[in-house]
């Protein structure tokens, strides 16, 4: 089991360095700079992995965030079932973090789980916020695909 899950990491890893940029419009000269709290972006950048309830809470997918010369902060993640063939990825720019929540402008997509043949999939901006004192940010769109309600958590 463990060398499925070193070998999933290491798919992901291997995925996350090789994808292609999300499109996404850069500020104008001038404009108003987001916010982009010092603390939610080291814990993001010191995160200890990704999880999708229906994949599993305990084997975490690998989440990466790169800070780019332009001052752009990237989030790429996922997540593979290892025992079948569910998959969680991510990968957006985040543009405005706070003291407990961040908000990523981008791609996430869900399939394969909880049931064969299931696909979501949207790019847009997503809020992820820490509730509860709990040790994770946590997607807050419960039920944005097709009723089914999608925990997504970025552990730190």
């Amino acid at each position: 089991m463990r060398n499925v899950l070193k070998s999933s990491a290491v798919v992901l890893a291997a995925m996350i360095v090789a994808a292609p940029p999300v499109a996404a419009d850069h500020h104008a000269p001038g404009a108003d700079v987001p916010l982009l709290d010092a603390g939610t972006l080291e814990r993001l950048a010191g995160n200890s992995g990704i999880t999708l309830q229906w994949i599993s809470w305990e084997d975490r997918g690998v989440a990466m965030v790169r800070s780019l010369p332009d001052g752009t902060v990237r989030l790429s993640g996922g997540q593979i079932d290892p025992k079948g063939a569910g998959t969680l990825w991510l990968d957006g720019e985040v543009v405005e973090a706070g003291p407990d929540y961040f908000v990523l402008d981008g791609l996430i997509r869900i399939s394969e789980t909880p049931d064969a043949g299931r696909v979501c999939q949207a790019n847009k901006q997503w809020r992820f916020a820490i509730t509860q004192n709990r040790k994770y940010y946590r997607l807050r769109e419960f039920e944005w695909c097709d009723g089914l309600t999608d925990y997504i958590d970025i552990y730190f």
